[in-house]
């Protein structure tokens, strides 16, 4: 599979079958100008929590490309106000197999309100079994305890980590992260767009590095086979 990055935390995976897109906010992210957001295929739309810096571009691509929104059921109520019909409500804990894999959410310790000001219900994480492979997507979340279930259920093969620090796990908390998932396969995410999230990026690979993890940062609009 190929794994594609737009900025901040939203990626494209795309499968044999199916092209995956997770929490689109390419518009408004200064450091992403150079994609062209109306080229960026999309069957499935997997939103964390509501906040706008991972729906952004959700209403756009949704309606552009057809694509079915899978979140919680707030989010994907929300959606269909908006006139998306393709939907797939889902809750923490819940698991549904999908034409692509099997995608599981989980708990991420956040908060989640949607651009409007209306309730977003609670933020979350997945997990996802794709040809073969465990994925986790840990969404927008602090270091929590609930992760070292992921170890215990699901074991990932790779993991996307927010790293950005201040409104998420840092880097730090991220190393440990990987520790309580079992996971030495770390790509970042939620850092660098902001101001208040701009990091070291050779002290984060150093930092996992010392615990013999490796933590890849892909450049925006650059892709890494999985």
């Amino acid at each position: 599979m190929k794994i594609t990055y737009y900025g901040h935390s939203c990626f494209g995976i795309t499968t044999k079958t199916s092209s995956l897109l997770f929490d689109p906010f390419i518009r408004p992210n200064e450091l992403a100008k150079k994609i062209e957001v109306d080229k960026i295929p999309c069957d499935y739309m997997l939103i964390s929590h509501g906040h706008e810096d991972h729906v952004a571009d959700a209403l756009e691509i949704a309606k552009r490309t057809n694509s079915r929104i899978v979140s919680n059921f707030e989010i994907v109520s929300w959606f269909e106000k908006q006139g998306i019909n393709q939907i797939h409500p889902m809750n923490i804990g819940g698991e549904w197999n999908f034409d692509f894999g099997s995608v599981r959410m989980v708990n991420a310790v956040h908060s989640s309100v949607l651009p409007d000001g209306t309730y977003g219900g609670n933020p979350g994480g997945f997990l996802l079994n794709i040809e073969g492979k465990q994925i986790y997507y840990a969404g927008d979340t602090a270091l929590h305890m609930d992760m070292k279930l992921i170890a215990e259920l699901w074991k990932p093969d790779i993991a996307f980590l927010p790293i950005g620090d201040n409104f998420t796990m840092g880097i730090n908390d991220a190393r440990i992260a990987s520790d309580f998932i079992d996971c030495n396969e770390i790509i970042g995410m939620h850092y660098d767009t902001f101001p208040y999230i701009v990091i070291d990026r050779e002290k984060a690979i150093q930092t996992f590095k010392k615990s013999n993890k490796k933590l890849t940062l892909i450049n925006i609009g650059d892709s890494i086979n999985f």
